[in-house]
């Protein structure tokens, strides 16, 4: 366990599976053109377009994406698309051959809301003097705020789902039925407790150069 903690913590460890994941959407995409498939090329291709966030968003508005936050964001998007293709070989997805894959991958997605959530609520309380947010309010905003994005996207996924179903097509997010809801809704709700939780530990960096920038407008002003 030791082992497997240290090879984790290496920051160049956390590049090269960063890296690995990214390279690994791109052949993704190629399965998806081989097999026709539009639901698993938007899944996949919109995946792509998020791994692209950190350096756009360190690069253009100097917002440092500590390595560990990368392979975060990273690893939400890369296991919701290796969801949608599933095993080699064959026509199943993991989603729907593996019971806990998409609890993990709502738990994660769930996650990365919270943290934006987190980061842009704190940073107001520290830019504003006028406003004062007591942690117990930014924890349960947090799940408040996951919650209620939690039940928009269950309401995009059945309206795609009946959309595509009309229209005869192939959907690019499947709804499972109201028990699967209520699943996701309470997975989503672990993603945003850990992050109210924790979410200080990893975000600091974030939420400090959100202020600034807000500071800085401030100024300008």
């Amino acid at each position: 366990m030791s082992r497997v903690r240290s090879f984790f913590a290496s920051t160049r460890r956390q590049r090269q599976l960063t890296y690995l994941m990214e390279l690994s959407l791109i052949g993704m995409v190629f399965i998806g053109i081989d097999r026709g498939d539009v639901g698993l090329l938007v899944n996949v291709g919109v995946a792509v377009a998020v791994t692209q966030l950190p350096p756009i968003l360190e690069r253009d508005y100097e917002i440092p994406m500590d390595p560990r936050l990368t392979l975060w964001i990273t690893s939400a998007v890369f296991l919701h698309a290796l969801g949608t293709v599933g095993p080699p070989g064959g026509t199943a997805t993991f989603y729907s051959q593996v019971w806990w894959w998409d609890h993990v991958t709502h738990a994660l997605s769930a996650s990365l809301v919270a943290a934006v959530g987190y980061a842009t609520v704190r940073a107001l309380h520290e830019h504003a003097d006028g406003i004062y947010f007591p942690d117990r309010f930014i924890a349960v905003f947090i799940l408040l705020f996951v919650l209620a994005f939690g039940v928009l996207w269950e309401v995009l996924e059945f309206a795609i789902a009946l959309a595509a179903e009309r229209m005869g097509t192939g959907t690019v997010l499947t709804q499972y039925g109201l028990e699967d809801t209520m699943m996701d809704l309470v997975f989503n709700s672990i993603g945003g407790l850990v992050v109210a939780a924790w979410g200080g530990v990893y975000l600091s960096d974030v939420v400090d150069a959100l202020r600034q920038r807000l500071d800085g407008e401030r100024t300008a002003r």
